[in-house]
């Protein structure tokens, strides 16, 4: 029995390369994005280990069917797998025990934002609906247009104003924010 007879052999001299080229653009994709996307999710979920586990489920699902999404921008994309995976967290889960602690992030954890460390912004953002949550998230977090957060939430442009007005108008009478607005 040669070395060779107990690797499976390719179906064609192609397809291994192709595999591996596929793969290398994806981890690329992954280191240069993933602290953002854990960002995102943190914000949506106000847990970091759950963000993680949301952005390593969207992830999987991406790259199952990497080959047809990398040749266009696929960070939307994987965004908006994000998005899926967080409602449907949502609507799964029925007790979801929030607890609450003076400390947010664990050691060495830098989400790259002076505001996603403002614990009052956190709590307030966990009193919004959610998708006034993913709307506020998408809008002033990710920097997105109202056109784009549509596009990814599946709704009109119009709602997105909406919503984002009435997210922001809750925001403004929160109690927790009330005196650093005012100041």
């Amino acid at each position: 029995m040669g070395v060779t007879e107990n690797f499976a052999v390719p179906a064609t001299p192609y397809e291994e390369p192709a595999r591996l080229a596929t793969d290398a653009d994806f981890e690329g994709f992954v280191t240069a994005c993933y602290p953002q996307l854990v960002r995102t999710a943190f914000l949506l979920t106000q847990d970091r280990q759950l963000a993680e586990d949301h952005v390593q489920t969207a992830l999987l699902r991406c790259w199952r069917t990497w080959g047809g999404i990398r040749a266009a921008d696929p960070y939307p994309y994987v965004r908006r797998t994000l998005l899926n995976v967080y409602f449907a967290w949502w609507r799964r889960s029925k007790d979801r025990p929030e607890h609450l602690t003076d400390t947010i992030f664990e050691s060495g954890v830098h989400h790259g934002s002076v505001l996603v460390d403002n614990a009052d912004l956190l709590e307030a953002l966990r009193r919004l609906p959610k998708k006034m949550r993913a709307i506020v998230v998408l809008r002033y977090f990710e920097d997105l247009s109202e056109a784009d957060i549509a596009a990814a939430l599946g709704c009109s442009a119009g709602t997105v104003k909406s919503q984002s007005s009435r997210a922001l108008a809750k925001l403004r009478l929160d109690p927790e924010l009330a005196p650093a607005v005012r100041s």
